[in-house]
C-alpha cells in the first residue's frame, strides 16, 4: 500500500462534481486500500477519492466501526438533525460547526460491485455525508459556522 498526497483547499480537484465509477477494477480497489492507508496515517476517520486527486465517487470511512468502503453513494434517506464540530484533511488545523441530519440510509457499490445498504447515525452519518460533499465539490468551510484555527500549544 501506498500513502497518497491529500489535497488541500485551493486545489481546483476539490471543487469539481465527482464521475461515477463505471467499472470497477484491480486498480480501484489499490486505490481504496492506499485511501484507507493514507486515511489512517493522517489520523482522519474518512477520506473522498477528490482528496486524493481522483475526481470520482469512492469513499473510505472508518468513525471507530471497522472500515467502510463507498463506491457511487447515494444518500436515500434522512431524518432529524445535529449540530457538532468538524475538521477536514484538506482543510488542516480548522475546525467548525456544522449542521447535519442525524440518521441518514445509504445505498452504495462495495469493492467487488456488489449494491450495498448502510442505515448510520452519530459519528458515521456526520462522515458520510461530509465525504459525500467532497463528492459534490463541497468543503466543510463553505457551510461551517464558528470557522476557527486549532489553538496551538504555545508551551
Amino acid at each position: 500500500m501506498a500513502i497518497l498526497e491529500i489535497k488541500k483547499a485551493g486545489d481546483p480537484v476539490l471543487k469539481k462534481v465527482c464521475e461515477p465509477v463505471g467499472h470497477i477494477d484491480k486498480a480501484l480497489r489499490k486505490m481504496l486500500d492506499d485511501m484507507a492507508e493514507t486515511m489512517k496515517k493522517a489520523d482522519g476517520v474518512g477520506l473522498a477519492a477528490p482528496q486524493v486527486g481522483k475526481p470520482i465517487r469512492a469513499v473510505v470511512i472508518d468513525a471507530g466501526e471497522g472500515l467502510h468502503e463507498l463506491i457511487n453513494p447515494e444518500i436515500t434517506f434522512k431524518e432529524g438533525t445535529v449540530k457538532d464540530t468538524e475538521g477536514c484533511l484538506s482543510v488542516p488545523e480548522y475546525y467548525g460547526e456544522v449542521q447535519r441530519f442525524a440518521r441518514v440510509k445509504v445505498k452504495f457499490l462495495n469493492r467487488w460491485g456488489k449494491k450495498q445498504h448502510l442505515t448510520a447515525e452519530g459519528l458515521l452519518a456526520r462522515c458520510i455525508q461530509h465525504e459525500l460533499d467532497h463528492l459534490e465539490g463541497k468543503l466543510f468551510i463553505d457551510v461551517a459556522e464558528n470557522l476557527r484555527l486549532r489553538e496551538e500549544n504555545s508551551k
